[in-house]
Order: C-alpha cells, then sequence, then structure tokens
C-alpha cells in the first residue's frame, strides 16, 4: 500500500508480472514502476494548491482550500532502491523508497507486501 503526503487515501502499488519476479506472492516492483494510473494509484483527492485543479477550485471557492480529484504526476523512479536486489535489472522498490509527484506530494510505501525477500 502507498500514500501521498496530499492524497486522501492510500492505494495499492500496481506492478505488471513482466519481470516475472514475485515476493510474497505479488508481483515485485523495481524502481521504474512509477507510471501514473498503470502502476501508482489515484490517492482519491489531492489536496495541494501546487495542482492547478486544486488551485483553480480554490481560487473559485475564494481561497478556501478545495480539494479535487488525485491524479498522480510521477515522472522520476522511486528512490534509492535497493542496492542488494534487483528485479528486471533495475533496483527493488523496498519500504524505504520514496516517490515524488510533481506537484510536491512525497509517495511512500505504508505496507510491504513482503517483509523480507530470500535472494539466491
Amino acid at each position: 500500500m502507498l500514500m501521498c503526503s496530499f492524497g486522501t487515501a492510500p492505494g495499492a502499488l500496481l506492478v505488471l508480472p513482466a519481470n516475472r519476479v514475485t515476493a510474497g506472492g505479488t508481483p515485485a516492483a523495481n524502481i521504474m514502476d512509477n507510471i501514473p494510473i498503470v502502476n501508482i494509484p489515484t490517492f482519491v483527492m489531492c489536496m495541494t494548491p501546487s495542482n492547478p485543479m486544486v488551485a483553480s477550485a480554490t481560487a473559485a471557492a475564494m481561497g478556501v482550500l478545495t480539494p479535487m480529484p488525485c491524479i498522480p504526476a510521477t515522472a522520476a523512479p522511486w528512490a534509492p532502491g535497493s542496492l542488494a536486489v534487483l528485479i528486471g535489472s533495475m533496483p527493488a522498490v523496498t519500504s524505504a523508497c520514496t516517490l515524488m509527484c510533481s506537484y510536491g506530494g512525497v509517495i511512500t510505501v505504508t505496507t510491504p507486501a513482503a517483509v523480507t525477500v530470500m535472494v539466491t
């Protein structure tokens, strides 16, 4: 599960099984699993004025912060990624990773799908 610092609800990281690696029975994520809507879900409503839709709605409401539907805007990969585990030739996403939204939000892993992964 993930949460954005400006979102109103958590969302599940969506990982396509392209790399054929699982952890705890679910497909494991690498740092390039950062595509909005494909991998990064909506966090229901966005509450930051740096989001143009929120800014516009807030201006229309005479300055009262007006949350609008969240559409994640992630461009960079997860950071820092695992130094020890590679998935599809890329570092694995760990519970210590964060992902930046272009509107200023910080997306974090709140509940990892797997606690440990055995490396062979």
